[in-house]
């Protein structure tokens, strides 16, 4: 990098809170770059059709429970597709940025309000109560939202969320607070899975839980949206496109676990 800045004549990256982001000029290089890559993209693709092998690399921010139950169990089959493309997860509870360039696809719970993106919407999820059958069996069964107050629930610090869409306790009454707190999803799965109590999860998440049966099926149900954003200036990369549509397909086979049909 220090090479590139020295060769054009300017400061290219400047260290931010969150780490190094683009200045103006470096933003300007990049846009050149990503340009020259999807005229070279098109002259590949024109010659020798659309199943050229792509290079380089595509960085995913997904919520940590859609990036981990979801596709790190199917990226194998896009990896198999495109072997010589380097493919980053950032899967947790918060988001990286396209806006910012931190990632060139976000997989998001709301669409963003504002910034150079192209955003559509994927599909709407369900959430539900769960519980491990051992927990069940011990403490009984909750007959209605009210009895759940009787219950240890487990769900995420509400100092701590990410984004609106995790207050999920507050939507279902006013009345209930979780007493085994997380940030982490994936950590409250594991403590409802190990009998620590009742806990608010996605249904992709709740019923592949092992000895994990959903809790109050009928009264409570839920829905949340996934949200595809992309900076636009890398919407017809080919790495990115060839990504996007490869995701598109994902969603509609997973559809029915999603949204709890």
């Amino acid at each position: 990098m220090a090479r590139l800045e020295n060769a054009v004549g300017a400061t290219l990256l400047e260290q931010a809170r969150t780490g190094y982001v683009l200045t103006e000029t470096g933003r300007q290089l990049l846009e050149q770059a990503e340009g020259m890559e999807r005229c070279a993209s098109a002259v590949v693709t024109d010659q020798v059709g659309s199943a050229q092998a792509l290079t380089g690399y595509v960085r995913i921010s997904a919520s940590e429970a859609f990036g981990t139950w979801i596709l790190a169990r199917r990226l194998h089959e896009f990896s198999s597709l495109q072997p010589s493309l380097t493919i980053d997860l950032v899967a947790s509870g918060g988001f990286l940025s396209p806006s910012r360039r931190e990632a060139d696809i976000a997989i998001m719970l709301a669409r963003p309000a504002r910034g150079p993106l192209v955003a559509r919407r994927l599909t709407d999820y369900t959430l539900g109560f769960y519980a491990a059958a051992s927990y069940l069996s011990r403490v009984g069964v909750p007959q209605t939202i009210d009895h759940l107050s009787e219950h240890n629930l487990v769900g995420f610090i509400p100092d701590l969320v990410q984004v609106p869409q995790q207050r999920l306790y507050e939507e279902v009454s006013a009345n209930l607070t979780p007493s085994i707190r997380s940030t982490s999803i994936n950590a409250q799965a594991a403590l409802v899975s190990a009998g620590s109590g009742i806990g608010i999860l996605p249904r992709f998440v709740g019923e592949r839980l092992p000895d994990v049966v959903a809790v109050l099926e009928r009264e409570v149900r839920l829905t949340r949206t996934f949200w595809l954003v992309v900076h636009k200036d890398v919407r017809r990369l080919a790495r990115v496109d060839a990504f996007v549509n490869w995701l598109v397909d994902v969603f509609r086979e997973e559809a029915p676990l999603l949204k709890g049909d």
